[in-house]
């Protein structure tokens, strides 16, 4: 009889196997409560002040086909291969240079595990009304307690998601139908006009750039996808349509109330109590997934299998920068992701379907170079590319990233091959 994994498995720093692999529903429900996020309704929210409703529904639907699609080609390499983007990095930068995306995606994840963990503390002492000396309290209950279900590893993570998503859907879609009757149905609501400008390229970058780096660490679930068509249905799910229902409950609370924050439109809509339950599914379907990225970037970082453990320090880290004042850094937080992050799936992609031809072999049995130059330079342009960009920085950054890639590598197989032939002739 096949042995379970252990609390400490879910198969940190190797391939998951056939045995382990999941369905359709598994996978994508456990996508869709990852992108069930607060700070998604922000970016909604502003697009609503700044669009009319067909304009908003146009930018919303190109903006999260654009991470969908990003997400599934991430998501098919990582079914393939069985790996994670942390261990992808092992070939594309090196088995010590792979540190340096460890380090990256476990930084952002650790940072978006502060932000959400003070944000449920201070919005329910506020909603409340207790006093402020309960914040650092809640901030400590919730940052360890929302990581309960990361430790146990997948299995916990896909139960909380079976029961948040349908409940959340059920409270959206409840508040959804009061705006539209406060409005006065589908005519009131073509009739809103914006009340601030916002330019096309802005709407894209807030749409891709705010879920892009969980986008590109959700190869921690897709490489558990049963096959190819599995893993890119559920991003697609997960990315386009999940977080494309972020984009237009946080435009609807903005455009109807003038309110982009979903919390506050449902306590104006008098359903306090439904408020704080959507609060707490939602803050916490995404942070476990968040905590569980993050053990996944730290397993691979110091090379050991205690995922578990990694887990409850990653929460005390980010409960730590939660008190510290991670929730008044969320703007600068997001323009550094926007730049930082997305290169490293560029470079994953081009690697996998240019360098290694669309199959990696066994990461046990395969000896990797320390670093992988072409990976780290096309890395390096891409960042650099995407933070100095005037257009949607994150596209930017994959497309630099990737082309980068694929002509250094063509470079140095050209250098190869003359060197060889200069052998020969002497």
């Amino acid at each position: 009889m096949a042995q379970e994994p252990s609390l400490d498995q879910d198969y940190p720093l190797s391939e998951v196997p056939a045995g382990a692999r999941k369905g359709l529903f598994s996978t994508s429900i456990l996508l869709f409560g990852f992108t069930f996020f607060t700070a998604t309704m922000f970016a909604g929210g502003k697009m609503g002040m700044a669009f009319d409703f067909k304009t908003l529904i146009w930018a919303s639907i190109v903006g999260n086909l654009l991470l969908g699609l990003y997400a599934a080609v991430l998501g098919y390499i990582a079914c393939r291969s069985g790996l994670n983007s942390v261990l992808m990095g092992r070939f594309c930068f090196g088995e010590t240079g792979s540190k340096l995306s460890d380090f990256l995606l476990g930084f952002t994840q650790i940072g978006w595990y502060a932000w959400g963990t003070a944000t449920i503390a201070l919005v329910l002492v506020q909603m409340l009304g207790l006093s402020q000396g309960w914040t650092i309290p809640l901030m400590v209950l919730f940052g360890f307690g929302f990581s309960l279900t990361a430790f146990v590893g997948y299995r916990g993570l896909d139960l909380l998601s079976r029961v948040a998503v349908p409940a959340m859907l059920g409270l959206l879609l409840w508040s959804l139908w009061i705006a539209t009757r406060d409005v006065g149905g589908l005519e009131g609501l073509l009739a809103i006009e914006p009340t601030e400008s916002m330019s096309w390229h802005m709407a894209i970058t807030l749409v891709f750039g705010t879920f892009v780096s969980g986008a590109t660490q959700a190869t921690n679930w897709t490489r558990f996808a049963r096959d190819g068509k599995t893993a890119v249905l559920s991003s697609l799910i997960g990315f386009f349509i999940g977080n494309g229902l972020m984009i237009l409950v946080g435009a609807y609370g903005a455009m109807v109330y003038q309110q982009p924050d979903i919390i506050a439109v449902m306590v104006l809509q008098g359903l306090s109590i439904a408020a704080v339950v959507m609060l707490f599914l939602n803050i916490w379907t995404t942070q476990d997934n968040t905590i569980y990225n993050f053990a996944a970037a730290g397993c691979n970082l110091v090379r050991q299998e205690r995922r578990g453990t990694i887990t409850l320090i990653g929460a005390g880290v980010g409960t730590l920068l939660a008190i510290g004042g991670m929730y008044d850094m969320l703007i600068p937080f997001l323009i550094l992701l926007g730049s930082v992050i997305p290169p490293i799936g560029g470079v994953i992609v081009a690697d996998f379907f240019h360098g290694h031809k669309g199959r990696y072999p066994l990461l046990a049995s395969t000896s990797l170079p320390r670093f992988n130059w072409i990976g780290l330079s096309a890395y390096t342009l891409g960042a650099l590319s995407a933070w100095f960009s005037p257009w949607v920085a994150p596209l930017v950054g994959i497309g630099v990233a990737a082309l980068s890639y694929v002509l250094l590598f063509e470079l140095q197989r050209v250098r190869v091959q003359r060197q060889q032939l200069s052998a020969v002739d002497a």
